[in-house]
């Protein structure tokens, strides 16, 4: 698979999981291992080997946007998975809905990252932020064709097309690109988003489309190829390897999950979002959960906790306290297929299995 000048050995993008799940030992390992490692730009302010680093914090949180997103912790996390991976291709994830998203997305390509990637809204000026580092390629996550046929014409002002794109569906982890309603209408099926955008994008260079939402083995990924696509991307079955990122015990909340308990939830950002249900939706249910007060002001969307406060959780608090091994008030996402790790594995193990089958 080729994403602009660079050359994926398999199909296969690990997507990035923030706060902490897919930093320098998960996406270093992956992209190792032949896929393509996403480091996660969330919550940089949070990594634990931040030693030695001038990073404000409050209540074991960081302070406001400039901690939250630390510039010196992502290119720490960025050079620990360059030790890993060495010269391979390595990306970064980075919310369109990240408050100071522009200056993050330098921080990145100045810290040597080759591929950024951005959901979480529609990146119209993502190439802006990116115009001094013409080799770092460029990659929207959309929900629709029409989403890809904005931001095309958006990015030709900057001289500049998607040098890929993923296509994601309503069955992954996290924040979705549709109402509730459209998650469980058979039309937002990512079977049946795919082959508009695949159309759509022969009007605009045709970048390499990836698949992502619910992907979870060999058969999803040659289903997909079939479909025309050029890879896929998978982000939670990775939380069930050694090296992945998260706390011991993120891992354990997601190996001990049923299928029931995998469910869609409200949140600050404006978008459902999907996750395992745990203390947290019990303790906001009774109005015994933490207080929110907005310290990291990590989004745009929640308006410095308003919607927070609406919704009754800080997400870059809880999603911290999950990264930090906190059960009783951490939120812990989860794509729908979250249920079905039973046990951790390597890396290698696993794609060993997505590439050669089970």
């Amino acid at each position: 698979m080729k994403i602009g000048k660079y050359e994926i050995k398999h199909n296969i993008i690990q997507g990035g999981m923030g706060v902490g799940i897919s930093w320098d030992k998960l996406a270093g390992t992956v992209s190792k291992e032949g896929g393509l490692g996403v480091i996660s730009g969330v919550g940089t302010g949070y990594y634990k080997e931040n030693e030695n680093l001038d990073i404000k914090m409050r209540r074991d949180k960081p302070v406001d946007v400039l901690n939250f997103y630390c510039k010196d912790a992502l290119k720490r996390i960025i050079d620990k998975a360059r030790d890993i991976c060495g010269d391979a291709p390595l990306a970064c994830n980075i919310l369109y809905a990240c408050n100071d998203y522009g200056r993050i997305v330098e921080d990145a390509c100045k810290a040597g990252i080759n591929i950024i990637i951005t959901g979480a809204g529609i990146p119209t000026n993502m190439p802006a932020f990116a115009k001094d580092y013409p080799d770092v390629a460029l990659i929207p996550i959309v929900s629709s064709a029409r989403a890809l046929k904005l931001i095309c014409k958006k990015w030709k002002r900057y001289n500049r097309l998607p040098d890929a794109v993923i296509v994601e569906g309503p069955l992954s982890g996290g924040h979705q690109g549709f109402t509730y309603e459209q998650c469980f209408q058979e039309e937002y099926s990512l079977e049946n988003i795919v082959p508009p955008v695949i159309e759509e994008a022969k009007n605009w260079g045709n970048p390499p489309i990836i698949a992502a939402g619910g992907i979870w083995d060999k058969n999803d990924i040659d289903k997909f190829i079939d479909m025309g696509c050029a890879g896929v991307q998978m982000a939670t079955r990775f939380i069930g390897t050694v090296e992945c990122d998260a706390a011991d015990s993120f891992k354990e909340v997601i190996i001990n999950a049923k299928a029931e308990d995998i469910q869609l939830m409200k949140s600050p950002v404006g978008l459902p979002a999907r996750g395992v249900q745990t203390n947290l939706q019990k303790t906001m249910k009774e109005g015994t959960a933490p207080k929110v007060a907005c310290i990291s002001n990590c989004v745009a969307p929640c308006h410095r906790g308003v919607e927070a406060k609406a919704v009754g959780y800080c997400i870059a608090d809880r999603l911290g306290a999950a990264y930090q091994g906190d059960i009783d008030t951490g939120l812990f996402f989860s794509g729908s297929n979250g249920y079905r790790i039973k046990e951790l594995t390597t890396v290698h193990e696993l794609m060993e299995k997505l590439t050669k089958g089970e």
